[in-house]
């Protein structure tokens, strides 16, 4: 069995202390409400939650996969990479995870957002419909429409270590090719080479089409994209400038 390295160590640590940190104040929602990332136009949204959600969960099962996954691919990178290397990889993976996922948001908000300010709404009432899901007098049936379309967005709430793991998947695929992995409902050996690309993959097609593959409907799927694709970026330069080159390349 692979000894934990001690960053991952660390950061498990951490998540559970904040899992348990949910469980045990105010049934979870101070924690969500302080911690979790929400849409930057909501209200709710505070900038330490960019970190924050990172560390926290929906559930034990949501927790329990998420560390297991850290523990099995972490303490194998941080063994080539080093603590402070891999720390930065794992934070950089969940800011990148973010920004995707945050920055689809607004490809879906911006657009019905300003066809509704054009429409003749102000922008305090459509702040007011979304925020308690509740239409004024007056708002016409196009506007509900668009109101719809904005409102999962404009709500919507991020947690968990997914986009940073998901680069951390993305190093370990660069740096064992060849190791094959395997799913628990599909139990067949696959190197990581086509496994990694094709998790990443699933996840883009549900992000694009809501269709969930493996997935809870509610997953942040284009985080998972994000963290992967900067996971990958990040090891791409270290390893173009030739870093460690005769240790796992």
């Amino acid at each position: 069995m692979m000894r934990i390295s001690e960053t991952v160590k660390h950061l498990i640590i951490i998540n559970v202390i904040m899992f348990i940190g949910t469980l045990a104040i105010g049934n979870g929602n101070l924690f969500y409400e302080w911690f979790a990332m929400y849409f930057p136009q909501n209200d709710a949204f505070k900038p330490w939650q960019i970190i924050t959600h990172m560390f926290m969960h929906g559930g034990a099962m949501h927790i329990f996969f998420n560390m297991f996954a850290l523990w099995m691919f972490g303490s194998s990178v941080e063994q080539v990479l080093g603590s402070k290397r891999f720390l930065f990889l794992y934070i950089s993976a969940g800011l990148g995870a973010v920004l995707l996922q945050v920055g689809f948001y607004y490809f879906q908000y911006l657009p019905n957002y300003n066809a509704l300010l054009e429409s003749g709404l102000t922008s305090e009432s459509i702040k007011q419909m979304l925020s308690t899901n509740e239409v004024i007098a007056g708002v016409s049936q196009t506007q509900v429409s668009m109101l719809k379309n904005i409102y999962s967005a404009y709500n919507a709430s991020m947690v968990g270590a997914s986009g940073c793991i998901m680069g951390v998947m993305a190093a370990f695929g660069m740096m064992n090719p060849n190791a094959e992995l395997m799913m628990i409902f599909l139990p067949i050996p696959i190197k990581a080479k086509y496994f990694i690309p094709g998790i990443i993959i699933l996840d883009l097609i549900s992000g694009i089409t809501g269709q969930s593959f493996f997935s809870p409907s509610n997953t942040a799927y284009m985080a998972h994209v994000g963290g992967a694709v900067t996971g990958f970026i990040i090891m791409w330069y270290w390893k173009k400038n030739q870093f460690n080159s005769n240790r796992w390349y």
